[in-house]
């Protein structure tokens, strides 16, 4: 694709990624929430539904309603024994009873938290539990509820369990039916430490040499995005969006050199407000401004650094940023910000934002008094 396409509806949309899966084994898509990412999953799955046999179908897809398929009984009665349920009648669990997940979900699970589980296939339910110190060492409590970033990261590594068993299928196991996996924002509820930790682990799965799987995965999260930009090198990377006239038109990132630093730029002014600010955060804010400068036609990303009064020659916060987005600081061992750096980070930040007319309407929360007029 030599530029922008425009596609008048999203069932168009998807069949133009599957046309271009013909020749492509990972296809990346960018887009803000409310583009219609989730839709545009669903929409590809159809399109490989059998209209004569409704159990023919060539995707297996990770959206939010994957996440539906499991739904929590909390036990209101007894309040003791909370299991989260799993909807048995979805193809999605297909051999699930004959292929002993929890082997295969566990080395998966246990990359992020410290919580055990078991499915009972009878009951099609999954247990969880927990060992904490009981003043004599260590004790197993059973039927936790856990939290919903732990719940997401559950299902997610459930998820791919079931892709390691696609990408393995030789043509006769419950997953020989998968001809393509679209995953769509499988981190919603994860930590960027996480996030960074999935996109890794995710795509050196997909990328194995001998699977002729073909994957879509689409996202809003810049950091994430950027984690699978570097790993999947030779796949077709887009920028997703809507047009004026209520289609969606698609870019390819080379073309769109501009767009991604409005994303990131929210995504830093939301981990500013959080006070969640780590290492990397000054590598995404200088990679900011030299987009900034060069759309500018300066020489040096310090061109767009407000200059405090006591600092005429504008050096100072030059430094700042050359020191912290130079150090050794890896986005797959995020590391938070000592205060003094978050302070920094801050001001900056905020007075970047004042001097250029960026949408205030990117910024969904109001700037408290302080922050107006620090």
């Amino acid at each position: 694709m030599t530029g922008p396409v425009s596609f008048n509806d999203l069932p168009a949309l998807a069949q133009h990624l599957r046309n271009e899966l013909e020749n492509k084994k990972f296809i990346l898509l960018y887009a803000y929430n409310g583009t219609g990412k989730t839709r545009l999953s669903t929409e590809f799955k159809n399109l490989g539904k059998d209209a004569e046999d409704a159990d023919k179908r060539d995707t297996l897809y990770f959206n939010a309603f994957t996440e539906d398929l499991f739904t929590w009984d909390n036990d209101l009665d007894n309040d003791s024994e909370r299991t989260l349920k799993i909807y048995a009648g979805s193809r999605f669990f297909a051999g699930l009873e004959e292929m002993e997940m929890d082997t295969r979900i566990r080395p998966l699970l246990d990359r992020y938290v410290d919580f055990d589980f078991r499915i009972d296939t009878e009951k099609w339910e999954v247990i969880f539990s927990r060992e904490v110190p009981d003043g004599k060492g260590h004790r197993t409590e059973d039927g936790i509820k856990i939290s919903r970033g732990e719940e997401n990261i559950f299902i997610w590594c459930f998820f791919l369990a079931i892709v390691q068993l696609a990408l393995d299928d030789d043509g006769t196991g419950p997953y020989s039916w998968v001809k393509y996996i679209y995953i769509d924002d499988p981190i919603s509820s994860l930590d960027e430490q996480n996030a960074i930790a999935v996109a890794t682990h995710m795509a050196r799965m997909l990328k194995k040499k001998d699977s002729t799987l073909k994957t879509v995965i689409s996202t809003h999260h810049t950091l994430f995005f950027n984690v699978l930009y570097n790993e999947l090198k030779r796949g077709n990377k887009y920028f997703l969006c809507r047009d004026r006239a209520g289609g969606y038109l698609l870019r390819d990132t080379r073309d769109t050199p501009f767009f991604h630093h409005v994303a990131a730029l929210t995504e830093l002014y939301e981990a500013d407000r959080s006070g969640q600010v780590y290492t990397h955060h000054f590598n995404m804010l200088r990679g900011i401004m030299e987009k900034t400068a060069s759309f500018h036609g300066h020489a040096n990303f310090s061109d767009c650094i407000k200059r405090d009064e006591d600092d005429l020659d504008g050096v100072l916060r030059t430094r700042i940023i050359n020191l912290l987005s130079h150090g050794n600081y890896s986005l797959y061992e995020p590391r938070e910000m000592m205060d003094e750096n978050k302070e920094h980070f801050h001001r900056i930040l905020h007075d970047f934002i004042r001097r250029y007319p960026f949408n205030p309407e990117l910024f969904n929360h109001a700037d408290t008094e302080e922050e107006r007029n620090d």
